[in-house]
């Protein structure tokens, strides 16, 4: 007997989690950060597919402030356990949660790799309007480059000069907008904007680097880290001013970043840039990073 149920126990949340990283080994994340990202949405719902009382599925939904008229969809369903129902009984929970609060467009995101999951969005109407191809730089093989940095400009964490923070939003309000794919996103109010995207649980100031010409912040770029994967750095945002790039800057941040995971002892760090975004993908791909199976993520209606 299949049942779909909202997570109200810690045990519930874990077993949703657990779902969610095996159908997403390499974005893995610890119940820390999915507290953090609770905390950062404007709402959110937890839900398991049950068969014979075993988690077989899950689907969480949240709406955030970049994107408040979306419901971001987080739907999970592992390979062996497909095809019995589960991803549409989720996928109609679901739309029921959204289309309460007044919404009546998803977004959801499949691996590149998985065949299932692109059929399942296609099926239902899903069409795909961005492609994250995924750089990843084993750092157990890489070489700890040196920092090159343009004249002019030094590197510093945000640990060191963390008055620097209105600065370095500001960059982001011009980096954002300027993403393929995050065009049509709202950055928040600095104050909101400072709590959910640099001081949620993945971040840390002594992994932020700030690139400055005097006390002007130029450029920054930003780690994100998990207790799931000790032992690897994601790479959240790299940011420049518009009158700075084509300068080398974001390449000497990259620099930065590479000499302080190799430091820290991190054996992968791994990134992941829109198809669209020419210009930090061939930065990636010059430092050494390959290619491994991205996601696509798709717009759609709710279930009828």
């Amino acid at each position: 007997m299949l049942e779909v149920r909202s997570c109200a126990r810690e045990a519930e949340e874990q077993a949703s989690l657990d779902l969610y990283n095996a159908v997403w080994p390499w974005d893995a994340v610890s119940m820390v950060e999915v507290r953090s990202f609770k905390a950062s949405v404007r709402d959110y719902v937890d839900m398991l597919a049950l068969a014979d009382g075993k988690p077989i599925g899950s689907a969480a939904v949240a709406v955030t402030p970049h994107r408040p008229n979306v419901a971001t969809l987080m739907l999970t369903v592992p390979p062996p356990h497909r095809r019995r129902g589960a991803g549409g009984a989720l996928y109609r929970a679901a739309s029921g949660w959204a289309a309460e609060r007044g919404l009546e467009v998803f977004e959801v995101a499949a691996p590149e790799d998985d065949a299932d999951g692109i059929a399942f969005a296609d099926r239902h109407g899903f069409v795909e309007i961005e492609r994250n191809s995924r750089l990843v730089l084993d750092l157990t093989s890489a070489g700890a480059p040196p920092v090159a940095v343009p004249e002019g400009v030094r590197i510093v964490t945000w640990a060191e000069r963390p008055e620097l923070a209105r600065q370095i939003y500001d960059v982001a309000c011009q980096a954002y907008s300027d993403v393929p794919g995050q065009a049509e996103d709202e950055l928040e109010p600095f104050e909101d904007w400072l709590a959910h995207d640099m001081q949620g649980a993945g971040d840390r100031p002594d992994a932020t680097f700030v690139a400055l010409t005097g006390d002007e912040v130029v450029g920054y770029a930003k780690f994100s880290l998990t207790a799931a994967q000790p032992r690897v750095a994601a790479h959240d945002m790299t940011g420049v001013k518009r009158a700075w790039r084509g300068r080398g800057v974001a390449g000497a941040l990259k620099h930065a970043q590479i000499a302080w995971a190799k430091a820290g002892g991190y054996e992968r760090l791994q990134t992941q840039n829109e198809v669209r975004n020419e210009p930090i993908r061939r930065l990636n791909e010059r430092l050494g990073y390959r290619p491994a199976p991205g996601r696509i993520l798709f717009r759609g209606p709710l279930a009828p």
